[in-house]
């Protein structure tokens, strides 16, 4: 089987919940972004969430998803343990149509989840336990590369198999003449790891996707076009969202621009992940730049209009309806 677009990231069941301002600051969760937290904070979040919903998550598995709902074929490689989570991610996922072939595993620790608090002005604050999915390594990676997208996560470098994992599946994707791909995933990834992500743009990354906090974190400077500039000079698609504003794609010295319709978010979990979706979809079917990245555009957009960081709607008729397929 040659896959459209193979990922590679942490498994993580996503528990959403609404939750006010008031409570955030009585748990001690720091409001917008992705905290890691233990096993023991993990229940305790978990046993305090009203009407929680649950859904299998993580950056790379809900872009995946989006782009196989778009009608390409795709592969997810996840840890996730034999439990009762991991059980239900992996077959969540192969219901949606992505397949997942890394079957649940015997292992010590709990599958990963990630307890997400939605504010009533649709920011996200995430409390990530890194479980069972977070240990995957390079002999986790089966041999189902081939000539499409490899799509890889920031987070995954908070654990060096998870390094070794990268290393591995950028490899064997160049030498089955396929190109790979990575998304920053947070500023806070971008200035733990700052030497390895630039290294493994410079070497190993033919596209490379992230936020303007991202890359101004990564490149130590308050100047988004001088960073992206850089990141352009040693890799082949730079692309930037901007939180509301247009989206900029750098290719060497082209840039593409691609305009956004500010709305107010009813949960912006998956805006960035639906971006990449969009984006990786448009560049896997050979779409021009400006093109893909208003595909990721419009996917972002869709997904802030509701709970969940997953398409309510097919994708597929919107892009036709704005005359881009």
């Amino acid at each position: 089987m040659n896959y459209d677009v193979i990922g590679i990231g942490n498994a993580i069941v996503d528990v959403i919940s609404p939750s006010s301002d008031t409570f955030l600051d009585q748990m001690g969760i720091e409001k917008g972004i992705m905290q890691l937290i233990e096993r023991d904070r993990a229940e305790l979040l978990y046993a305090s969430m009203d009407s929680r919903v649950e859904a299998p998550g993580g950056s790379v598995g809900n872009t995946l998803a989006g782009i196989g709902e778009l009608g390409l074929q795709t592969a997810f490689i996840g840890k996730v343990k034999d439990d009762a989570l991991g059980k239900f991610y992996a077959d969540a996922l192969e219901k949606a149509g992505t397949a997942f072939p890394l079957p649940p595993q015997d292992v010590d620790d709990p599958t990963s989840r990630s307890m997400i608090f939605v504010s009533p002005d649709g920011e996200r604050s995430m409390n990530t336990y890194l479980g069972a999915g977070a240990d995957i390594s390079s002999a986790d990676v089966p041999d189902v590369f081939g000539t499409g997208l490899l799509f890889l996560e920031g987070y995954l470098f908070d654990k060096d198999e998870g390094k070794t994992a990268f290393s591995e599946a950028a490899t064997k994707m160049k030498a089955a003449g396929g190109r790979s791909a990575i998304t920053i995933s947070d500023p806070f990834c971008a200035e733990r790891h700052r030497d390895d992500f630039k290294r493994l743009i410079a070497e190993d990354m033919d596209i490379a996707i992230g936020n303007d906090a991202e890359w101004l974190t990564l490149y130590e400077t308050d100047d988004l076009d001088h960073a992206l500039r850089q990141a352009a000079a040693v890799c082949d698609i730079v692309a930037c969202t901007r939180s509301g504003e247009a989206v900029w794609v750098q290719q060497g010295d082209k840039r593409f621009v691609a305009d956004v319709t500010p709305v107010t978010p009813v949960d912006a979990t998956g805006a960035g992940d639906q971006f990449a979706a969009g984006f990786l979809f448009g560049i896997a079917t050979g779409r021009p730049l400006d093109v893909a990245a208003q595909m990721g555009v419009l996917c972002a957009a869709e997904v802030i209009g509701h709970i969940g960081p997953r398409p309510e709607v097919n994708m597929a008729d919107v892009f036709a309806g704005k005359g881009l397929i």
